[in-house]
């Protein structure tokens, strides 16, 4: 009698687009540029600090916002450009770490809280606000999830 071998299936995990729609936020394209333009609302930045498990003063000062800047956004109700750019950088890595851990958002959480080898010893949240940082992140997490280790 042979016994049958179970198919390995990962755990379900959210569509990419509900966590966008959750925040509030165009994943791509010509809608997250004219987003990004008219000003991030400040409900999207309470929704990533909800999402991610982030002190809103934590978020803040991963994404380069003081918290006077943030108070005044508070009663503004939306980001200028740059600072919503920054926060979408954020958002985009945070899924992509959520996506590399399967869903567990708080193994995503501890890992972009912890030193990174891959990242030359820093945490992936003192890279996230620039560009470059960002980018090195995302491109580590793609040769994690392809067994890409050099």
């Amino acid at each position: 009698m042979q016994t049958a071998i179970k198919e390995y299936r990962p755990k379900e995990t959210a569509r990419k687009e509900d966590f966008w729609k959750t925040l509030g936020l165009p994943s791509r394209g010509p809608k997250l540029h004219e987003a990004l333009n008219e000003g991030v609302s400040y409900k999207v930045y309470t929704k990533l600090a909800e999402t991610s498990g982030l002190e809103s003063k934590e978020l803040a000062r991963y994404v380069v916002i003081s918290p006077a800047t943030l108070k005044r956004r508070a009663d503004a109700g939306h980001f200028k450009p740059a600072e919503g750019d920054r926060l979408y950088r954020f958002a985009e890595v945070y899924k992509s770490a959520v996506d590399l851990f399967e869903g567990d958002r708080a193994r995503a959480r501890r890992w972009l809280l912890t030193p990174v080898r891959g990242l030359g010893g820093r945490r992936p949240v003192e890279m996230v606000a620039t560009t470059a940082g960002s980018e090195a992140i995302l491109d580590l997490i793609g040769r994690l999830e392809h067994g890409v280790f050099a």
